[in-house]
């Protein structure tokens, strides 16, 4: 790893990182202001959920009532979306173009002329590109533990945020690694940033499809969200070990076949 290159890229995505914070927390912080006015009108919101198709709820995540009325299961329900959707698309758009954009912006030449080998440029820019990904998580893992410190009305299962926390983590490097994967595999450079939202949106929908209709549940498994367990207001919730070799193993293969690629990949100067 190149030290020079990793502070440059880290310098260089820390405008988009920084905006990305912001937004995540602000909705993060919004959504949970409203906990408290949630809870004082339970009866009603009882009454209004009941009159909205079940299809609808699971679309949003909700498979038991009772779960929002906990500031933890409210939390996960609410912010996880946004931080695992919003997450993943930081992720994946930000890894696929880490390498890509060399190529497209007619850098590669620039930074191939430096005394760096190709394995030197490859391990630090998915240094720095993992490093953007865990500040974004810590960042808003710390707004959202923070917002539930704050509207709390009994105490809290920390560990259970934190296990939530990781998946939502491994989410956003699996989606990451997908993306350094598909950088690597264009044969033409350009930018891929609408492919790797559209790619996000549509293992999203995926997932919410399976929840929604029983009938095709098991395509779920086709997504990376089928895997991350929210039911975090179960007492025995906990780290799956098959989910986590699931988020582990994938994007360590995706990472290992990237690099390979990257070795042998004409780079377009």
């Amino acid at each position: 790893m190149n030290g020079n290159l990793f502070i440059k890229e880290m310098k260089r995505n820390t405008f988009s990182l920084a905006i990305w914070m912001v937004v995540i927390t602000i909705l993060i912080t919004i959504t949970m202001s409203v906990y408290n006015i949630f809870l004082e009108n339970q009866s009603k919101v009882m009454g209004m959920m009941s009159l909205i198709p079940k299809g609808a709820l699971q679309f949003k995540g909700v498979s038991n009532f009772n779960d929002l009325f906990s500031v933890l299961g409210f939390y996960a329900v609410n912010n996880i979306i946004y931080m695992m959707v919003l997450g993943s698309i930081f992720a994946i758009v930000l890894s696929s173009n880490i390498l890509l954009k060399e190529e497209y912006n007619k850098t590669a030449e620039y930074l191939l002329s430096w005394p760096l080998s190709r394995r030197e440029i490859f391990l630090t820019k998915l240094a720095a590109y993992s490093l953007n990904v865990f500040l974004l998580n810590l960042v808003t893992a710390l707004a959202g533990f923070i917002c539930i410190e704050l509207v709390k009305k009994g105490p809290v299962n920390f560990s259970s945020f934190l296990i939530l926390s990781l998946y939502t983590f491994l989410l956003n490097m699996l989606f990451g690694a997908v993306g350094l994967f598909l950088s690597v595999m264009i044969k033409r450079p350009r930018p891929i940033t609408t492919l790797c939202i559209g790619l996000v949106l549509i293992m999203y929908f995926v997932y919410t499809l399976s929840k929604i209709t029983e009938s095709i549940s098991e395509i779920g498994y086709l997504s990376p969200f089928k895997f991350v367990n929210m039911e975090v207001s179960n007492p025995a919730y906990r780290i799956e070990f098959l989910n986590l070799a699931y988020f582990v193993v994938l994007s360590l293969l995706l990472i290992m076949s990237s690099y390979r690629l990257y070795l042998r990949r004409d780079i377009y100067t």
